[in-house]
């Protein structure tokens, strides 16, 4: 059991435990009955993605929350549900643990009661295009790489919580400046490979956060081509770091 004073290091218990987490989750009523394409279990994947961003990197911006529309009432049990089934898991440090979630459990309903009001004020239009408004949706960090100048084309949400910035400070930049340095070569060795028109791949990296702390990552990476240009579209997971890496 690590040391749930250190943040960071709570994380990457949670990566760890999430399977043990999930399967306390599970017996709550409310989780039992959660349709899995249903707007409070994207609250939900949302809300473990800000978690795991906010222990890992420090403060980070607010959660990811675009296109997610649930009221905060009804995501609220489930939510707490979660942050109980993660304590009973904790067991002897279940206390430090509860001490650490319930802040950023309140800064997250926080944000849903706050965003209902702000969609509905800003007139902006109901629908959106639907790839668009799914890939926002993914709680899993995506990032679109133009593979011949490795400038990030496109991102979502959770990109931009993963690397402690905003979704748009990410368009148009290089993406290498995210990628620790070590792990520069092996993205290269991606982005060639997609352009040649391999199949997609999977691989085990290290990001760096805008402020430049590693982020240890599991991604995949296929590949997007148009008559213009051939895309790397990269997905993130936060993972426990390697030995080597820790």
């Amino acid at each position: 059991m690590p040391p749930m004073g250190d943040a960071r290091q709570t994380a990457l218990w949670l990566v760890r435990e999430r399977g043990a987490i999930d399967a306390g989750l599970r017996q709550r009523p409310e989780a039992a009955r959660l349709a899995p394409s249903g707007p409070e279990a994207e609250a939900l994947r949302r809300f473990r993605s800000f978690v795991l961003c906010a222990l890992a990197q420090g403060d980070v911006a607010a959660p990811a929350l675009d296109g997610l529309r649930v009221p905060e009432p009804r995501a609220a049990a489930l939510l707490e549900g979660w942050v109980d089934a993660a304590v009973r898991c904790a067991e002897a440090d279940g206390p430090a643990l509860r001490a650490q979630l319930l802040p950023l459990l309140a800064r997250f309903r926080d944000a849903l009661r706050q965003s209902a009001p702000a969609r509905r004020a800003s007139g902006a239009p109901r629908t959106r295009r639907a790839v668009a408004a799914a890939i926002d949706r993914v709680a899993d960090a995506f990032l679109a790489v133009d593979a011949a100048d490795v400038t990030i084309c496109d991102a979502n949400p959770a990109a931009g919580a993963l690397l402690g910035t905003s979704r748009d400070a990410l368009l148009g930049a290089c993406v290498l400046d995210y990628v620790a340095e070590d792990a520069r070569d092996g993205w290269r060795t991606e982005l060639d490979a997609v352009a040649e028109g391999s199949e997609p791949r999977r691989f085990r990296s290290a990001l760096r956060d805008r402020d430049g702390r590693p982020v240890d990552v599991e991604a995949s990476v296929t590949r997007f081509a148009t008559r213009s240009r051939t895309l790397a579209l990269f997905v993130a997971r936060p993972c426990a770091p390697t030995p080597a890496s820790s």
